[in-house]
């Protein structure tokens, strides 16, 4: 038995999209850096207080009851507010 002609076309198309299926490598650098004048992404607590000093207020961690949950702390700058996950910065706002 012969197979449909269909086949062959449904079989190219597939090949086709196999091989443009690959995908694209982004490569970043792994040190945060402070970037315009609040902290990055990534940088520790640690890091964070020696960059930019003891903050005005440190706001006692929240959640953290379980692992979907983590703690989270947040530091008050003049100029900024920092989110902690853990003792890591998640996220830095700029306050105005």
């Amino acid at each position: 038995m012969r197979p449909a002609p269909w086949i062959y076309s449904a079989l190219a198309a597939f090949a086709l999209a196999g091989s443009a299926a690959g995908a694209d490598e982004l490569q970043m650098t792994t040190a945060p850096q402070s970037t315009a004048g609040h902290p990055a992404r990534g940088m520790s607590m640690e890091k964070v207080e020696a960059t930019f000093g003891a903050p005005t207020t440190r706001v006692p961690a929240v959640g953290g009851s379980n692992a979907h949950q983590p703690p989270i702390t947040r530091w008050e700058y003049p100029g900024f507010t920092v989110y902690f996950e853990n003792n890591v910065v998640v996220h830095s706002v700029i306050v105005g």
